[in-house]
């Protein structure tokens, strides 16, 4: 009997480095240092695009310059739980109202601009999300090519409707979208699409899909101190793959806002595997969750390019997370005390943001730093719908018994909405773990303490 073995998958692995330095136009080489480091700030500011540059981009492409609002009502509500003097002023930027419905616009702009600038017929991007659109609105804009590859079904061909809804958004503006599977064949896909189309790679890691966010925060620390005389005294993130917090981190920096906390905000979905086949849809959110904040967090070059620009655990002070029920409650108060119909992934942050202030004095600020559009598959009806479809109970109670993939608790009333602090001297173990068989130089050390936002002795301490 002859055995024919098919090696297309291997070959197309085994030259992925090649096949992604062609298709984003950066050679990564030049940033690498000598043992485990590279130089991150030297590949952040290597591109030719500084901040005000940057800005006229986006302002040329309907993209930044979104409002910030005060969200009195929610302000109000919060106070209302906690003890006197205490109840952060709440306050919300409002990215729905950026060209694709997302603040993922402020990533896609620079990535497409890039291409343009560098020739390229067309553009690719392997994503669920927001970003899908944002990429294919603005290619569209700039007249290129563009192809979408979702991860979308489990092997029975049942999809999420959430992500059903971006492929819709993203075939609006003209795209092509590529629907697979959840398992190891996405990666190959997307290499193989990138290696026969030639087109370029839009990663939501490359240095461009970062820094466009930039200018986020830049807004933000400008618009509060405009309004507010001061700077924030937090601005809550939802955190996924990490480019969103790195972003938006590195620009409230660059405007000054130095002595801002930056908090990264995820729903709770510990104990669901993302790559899993029987997982993959008993969750109700499709990103800003641990399965993806925690994993890249603490390996961030597990991305589609060699090195990601995405580098949370450089900025976060604090990492917070809600329960599944929690963020739905926040969805319909945003509704209903402020008018204001918007999607899951900023509704993370704001009932991040809606327990934190409790612990806050009322004379201080915090800003969720984003909000999103909504549609027919990310309202709360159709993903309530889908989850008990899955076999997931829907419930009233206490949100801190909220079992992810068994059921989605609400909260009883807004007394019972907690947020959870995730260790951050775990997340940093956990990222040092594949170095400790190691040998580290003191070069090494350095690196890693800047990756950690901690001293060399701290890391030391932790290596242990």
């Amino acid at each position: 009997m002859v055995i024919i073995v098919n090696n297309a998958y291997q070959d197309i692995m085994n030259q992925k480095n090649e096949i992604m330095k062609k298709s984003v136009g950066l050679d990564y080489e030049k940033y690498e240092l000598d043992g485990i480091g590279f130089d991150f700030e030297l590949m952040m500011n290597d591109q030719g695009y500084d901040i005000e540059r940057i800005r006229k981009i986006q302002s040329e492409n309907m993209v930044g310059n979104t409002p910030l609002v005060e969200l009195k009502n929610i302000t109000k509500y919060a106070r209302k739980y906690a003890k006197k003097g205490y109840g952060a002023r709440i306050f919300l930027k409002d990215e729905a109202a950026n060209i694709s419905g997302s603040f993922k616009a402020r990533r896609a702009v620079l990535s497409v601009n890039q291409a343009k600038e560098l020739g390229y017929k067309g553009v690719i991007a392997a994503t669920s999300g927001n970003y899908g659109a944002a990429v294919a609105a603005l290619a569209a804009k700039a007249g290129l090519e563009c192809i979408i590859v979702q991860e979308c079904f489990d092997s029975n061909n049942i999809s999420q409707p959430e992500i059903l809804e971006k492929a819709r958004k993203c075939e609006a503006y003209g795209a092509e979208v590529i629907q697979l599977s959840v398992g190891p064949e996405l990666f190959y896909s997307f290499l193989k699409l990138i290696d026969d189309t030639g087109y370029f790679n839009a990663s939501l890691y490359s240095p461009y899909g970062v820094k466009g966010i930039e200018t986020l925060g830049y807004e933000v620390a400008n618009d509060v101190m405009e309004l507010t005389n001061k700077f924030p005294e937090a601005v809550i993130i939802t955190n996924a793959g990490g480019g969103n917090l790195t972003g938006t981190a590195r620009g409230l920096k660059d405007a000054g806002a130095v002595n801002t906390q930056i908090i990264g905000a995820s729903v709770n979905l510990y104990g669901l595997h993302m790559a899993s086949d029987t997982d993959f849809n008993k969750k109700s959110f499709t990103t800003g969750h641990t399965g993806f904040g925690i994993p890249f967090a603490v390996f961030p070059d597990r991305s589609d390019v060699p090195r990601s620009a995405a580098r949370p655990l450089r900025y976060m002070d604090r990492y917070l997370m809600v329960n599944q029920g929690s963020v739905f409650f926040m969805t319909e108060a945003l509704a209903i005390l402020e008018g204001m119909e918007r999607g899951p992934a900023g509704n993370t942050s704001l009932a991040v943001a809606f327990s934190l202030a409790q612990t806050m004095k009322d004379t201080d600020i915090i800003v969720v730093q984003e909000t999103e559009y909504t549609g027919a598959g990310k309202h709360l009806l159709p993903q309530l719908s889908f989850a008990r479809k899955n076999g997931v109970e829907i419930k009233f109670g206490n949100p801190l018994e909220e079992v992810p993939g068994k059921n989605i608790i609400f909260p009883k009333d807004g007394s019972y909405l907690k947020h959870q602090d995730i260790n951050m001297d775990e997340l940093k173990k956990s990222y040092l773990k594949r170095y400790r068989d190691t040998k580290l130089t003191v070069q090494d050390y350095k690196y890693l303490a800047e990756e950690l936002m901690i001293n060399i002795d701290k890391v030391k301490d932790l290596m242990k």
